[in-house]
């Protein structure tokens, strides 16, 4: 176990090493230096002199040689040090902590919701397959896969905020009130305003983990061991809850790779649509921006949490199916 688990780390320690030799090549390959289009009204009237700029770009690695450049920033990022942010003047790394917080904490919640509800919904529908249920889930799983994130965002703005002034429109906090920080009134705003954010994430990622755990629960159900349980006069619950779905689980532990980036990277679409102060609609505004220390962290940052999901991922395998041997 222990052996894997170190080959699994340094193969981690490769791949993300190449992933931010990518990210740093396609900053460098860009057609224009976004450093002196963000210093040149400064550099024009002279607050900043051409040394100022040169020592600017030395500090993000964007100057000399491309392997140079990548070795001083790859250096600094080891350290945690990314650089001022070009849009909240900043270090990077304060930044990306601030505004994590937030679209973590939508996220988790919505993670939470999704798995409660699809995985159930998953399995009443291979249990009732083509019948009333099965049809029903179905129709509106493919519904929540089909709807654009923005264009379901609009519309329930429109219908709950706008029409029927039910929920807030967009933000975080009703900036029309004054309102005690902490107080039970002010976390009671903050819900309202996480209702249709959470409700988007939740309806249209429910659709994708519902239909792929009916799809492995309708396999494992036609298998012969399931046969031979009901042969010797297992309930049926027995055999759907304890020997079908612990079978079930084992293809759904790779969707664990995309949950941890999921949690910490943000829903740029989403945040974007409902002006809320995460990290996803930071990294909007930084890619729209050009704000390089920025978008290089967050990319890496990124890079780093897909990486140890599918880390996660592997290990888990171990647990929920007792065949697989890690140690070898």
């Amino acid at each position: 176990m222990l052996r894997y688990i170190l080959k699994r780390i340094g193969l981690s320690v490769l791949i993300l090493f190449g992933a931010s030799v990518i990210i740093y090549s396609l900053v460098r390959m860009m057609p224009t230096d976004y450093v002196e289009m963000k210093f040149s009204a400064q550099l024009a009237m002279g607050n900043i002199t051409e040394a100022d700029l040169a020592r600017m770009k030395s500090l993000y690695g964007l100057d000399g040689t491309i392997i140079e450049g990548y070795f001083r920033w790859i250096s600094n990022a080891v350290r945690g040090e990314f650089g001022l942010s070009f849009i909240y003047q900043k270090p990077v790394a304060d930044v990306i902590v601030e505004k994590m917080q937030i679209s973590f904490l939508i996220s988790l919640i919505a993670t939470i919701l999704q798995f409660v509800i699809a995985i159930p919904l998953g399995v009443v529908s291979a249990t009732k397959q083509y019948g009333a249920v099965d049809y029903t889930v179905t129709v509106f799983a493919m519904m929540g896969i089909s709807l654009p994130s923005f264009f379901f965002a609009a519309l329930l703005m429109k219908v709950f905020s706008v029409e029927l002034n039910w929920l807030p429109l967009q933000g975080l906090i009703d900036a029309t009130r004054i309102i005690e920080i902490n107080s039970p009134e002010y976390h009671m705003d903050r819900f309202m305003h996480l209702i249709l954010p959470m409700t988007v994430l939740v309806v249209l990622s429910i659709g994708g983990l519902m239909r792929y755990t009916r799809t492995n629960m309708l396999e494992v159900l036609n298998s012969d061991y399931i046969r031979t349980a009901r042969a010797k006069g297992c309930s049926e619950r027995t055999v759907i809850y304890k020997h079908a779905f612990r079978n079930t689980l084992i293809p759904l532990t790779t969707m664990m790779a995309g949950i941890l980036p999921g949690l910490f990277s943000g829903a740029m679409i989403t945040e974007t649509v409902f002006a809320l102060p995460g990290i996803g609609q930071a990294a909007y505004k930084a890619t729209v921006q050009g704000d390089i220390p920025f978008i290089m962290a967050y990319n890496l940052f990124g890079s780093f949490l897909a990486i140890v999901g599918v880390l996660l991922s592997d290990l888990m395998y171990a647990v929920v199916d007792p065949r697989v041997k890690l140690g070898k």
